[in-house]
């Protein structure tokens, strides 16, 4: 006796109690669907890339000339280190140590000189401007507060700073500037080769290998007895422009409102090689010494 109950939905009963196999209409149809759709998605995933690769931008400015030459042209993009120096002195308050009109006597000169050697006594709010208006050159800094240098480098990492020990003395200016009018000093030398005692010896090495086309003394601390005074800075930077291979060197001093960078400015620097002043900046155009040996120490005035 058969029973009633199918075993199997996949069969159905026809006439009498015969069973006839009937494929499962949604596990036969859904599968294959399933894999056609899959191919089509890749069909046309595949129609796409072509058709991107075919008629993208870049095969459009084919067709016109004026585009071809737009596609390949270079686009001068503001160097980062120029954007953070925009951005730092546009959000900064700080107070930079000189003022407006005279940061734009050494820019001025910059401008024309850049990328250039520019060698600068001190570090402070303005050497990230420095070294952006020298852009392409090479601006080294020098600072007598090894901390302070640790915090601006903190802050701006790619400036090039060294530590720098003096061991003059602002009270002992007067008997510097006499011992500096002696033939010792007056002689055009390198610093190894100096008898000197104004000219500073222990400077980083790199500093005596390099023709520096700026140097700026804004450094070190020069505004009390005890300080390390400019004494031997003003000196040094006019020897290095008198002993440099051949040109000239722009040298600035700042604070030449005291009587150290107003006097030593003049007597080694010389009143007759001076430009320009601008409020508490003044500004020295020194030529080289060694192209022409019978060159006085300080031009006639």
């Amino acid at each position: 006796m058969y029973s009633t109950s199918n075993p199997n939905p996949n069969w159905k009963i026809v006439s009498g109690n015969q069973m006839k196999h009937t494929p499962n209409m949604k596990s036969a149809t859904q599968l294959p669907l399933q894999i056609k759709l899959l191919i089509m998605g890749f069909f046309f995933a595949f129609l796409l890339l072509m058709f991107r690769s075919r008629f993208s931008p870049s095969q459009n400015y084919k067709s016109s000339p004026m585009a071809e030459i737009k596609s390949t042209e270079t686009v001068n993009r503001i160097p980062q280190s120029l954007v953070q120096a925009l951005i730092h002195y546009s959000t900064s308050n700080t107070t930079p140590q000189q003022t407006s009109k005279e940061i734009s006597v050494s820019a001025r000169v910059l401008d024309k000189k850049s990328p250039c050697n520019f060698l600068v006594f001190g570090l402070g709010h303005d050497s990230l401007l420095w070294s952006s208006l020298n852009y392409g050159g090479r601006t080294v800094f020098l600072d007598e507060d090894e901390s302070w240098i640790k915090l601006i480098k903190q802050e701006f990492p790619n400036l090039e700073a060294y530590h720098v020990v003096y061991e003059t003395k602002v009270r002992n200016a007067e008997n510097l500037l006499r011992i500096g009018k002696e033939n010792d000093c007056t002689v055009v030398s390198d610093a190894e080769n100096s008898k000197c005692q104004l000219m500073l010896k222990e400077l980083p090495s790199l500093v005596y290998k390099v023709d520096w086309d700026l140097i700026m003394v804004d450094a070190p601390t020069g505004f009390h007895d005890d300080a390390p005074g400019r004494m031997g800075a003003i000196y040094t930077a006019g020897m290095m422009a008198r002993n440099r291979k051949e040109g000239e060197t722009d040298v600035f001093v700042h604070d030449v409102n005291r009587d150290v960078e107003d006097m030593f400015s003049k007597v080694f620097l010389c009143e007759g090689y001076m430009k320009e002043q601008e409020g508490l900046l003044r500004y020295f155009t020194i030529p080289s010494h060694r192209a022409n040996s019978g060159r006085p120490f300080c031009p006639s005035t």
